[in-house]
């Protein structure tokens, strides 16, 4: 029996004219119009701009909701529908809206105060850290105040996040293939994340969040769940924790899963899986061509 996730990826898959294909769709370009208006700018226009702009954060996070947000919807369209969701960091938020959790229009205006709060946050570092021995770099965050894992994305790639001093640190001394600064504006999914957190949860807490269709694996919780308030608890934590992507991955195919669709620009979490788990078939939906393949 076919069993089926679908995977929406966050900050750092968006690419210049992502997108463009879904406004020759009537039910898309609505999405888009929709967002232009409670933006106050332009979707469409942004993705098919420079680099530069669309990524910086305040940009790349609503713009990467509405293209994922509407592809989901053409693929529900056209009748598929997923055995569970999950998505990395600002992609949980479409994995959400695709299981009914929130309309777009909330999903939306959460993206866009969250997006404002993390484009202000300022200090800190970020760097990816690839092919390195676990023990070693576990140990190393364990004896350096100020550091901690933003995303345990497999089990030979993760981001770690805090003080400049402490991440150059662990990049001194932890061994890897490569290390990576990240061109970010602060220190994500980390305590550096604080005071925008607290701010952020004020609007979360009035949202009004449904169970979910679909069962969703969270960022801070790997495990899967439909139970609203169990939902937004774990996206409260999700703007100061760490991303479980490497769990993500273990619990789903522990359950069975057969099939994993990544919808959405680039294709980095289909990547992963292949490389962290054998016989999971992996298919990429970015736009019109592949939603028609």
């Amino acid at each position: 029996m076919t069993k089926t996730i679908w995977m929406f990826p966050g900050q750092g898959s968006q690419a210049t004219g992502m997108g463009q294909d879904l406004l020759e769709i009537a039910t898309a370009k609505a999405k888009f119009d929709t967002a232009s208006e409670i933006l106050g700018w332009s979707v469409g226009d942004r993705c098919n701009g420079d680099i530069e702009t669309l990524s910086q954060t305040r940009y790349t996070q609503p713009c990467l909701y509405v293209v994922e947000a509407a592809i989901a919807d053409e693929l529900k369209a056209k009748g598929n529908t997923p055995d569970y969701v999950a998505g990395h960091s600002l992609g949980e938020y479409v994995a959400l809206y695709a299981a009914s959790v929130f309309d777009f229009e909330t999903g939306l205006k959460l993206v866009q105060q969250r997006a404002n709060l993390m484009n202000q946050a300022s200090g800190g570092k970020m760097a990816a850290l690839i092919g390195f021995k676990r023990d070693e770099l576990e140990a190393a965050l364990a004896e350096t105040n100020g550091v901690s894992l933003a995303n345990d994305n497999s089990s030979a790639q993760v981001v770690i996040t805090g003080e400049p001093d402490a991440v150059d640190s662990i990049m001194a001394n932890v061994k890897a293939k490569r290390a990576i600064p990240l061109a970010v504006s602060g220190a994500f999914h980390s305590p550096y994340m604080g005071d925008a957190a607290t701010e952020f949860n004020t609007i979360l807490s009035d949202a009004t969040f449904a169970d979910a269709t679909i069962p969703v694996l969270s960022n801070t919780e790997p495990t899967a769940t439909t139970d609203a308030a169990e939902l937004k608890s774990r996206l409260t934590a999700q703007m100061t924790g760490s991303v479980r992507w490497r769990e993500t991955m273990g619990a789903f195919a522990a359950d069975g899963v057969t099939e994993a669709i990544e919808i959405g620009p680039g294709k980095v979490l289909t990547g992963l899986l292949k490389r962290e788990h054998k016989g999971i078939a992996l298919q990429n939906i970015t736009g019109v061509e592949s939603l028609n393949g």
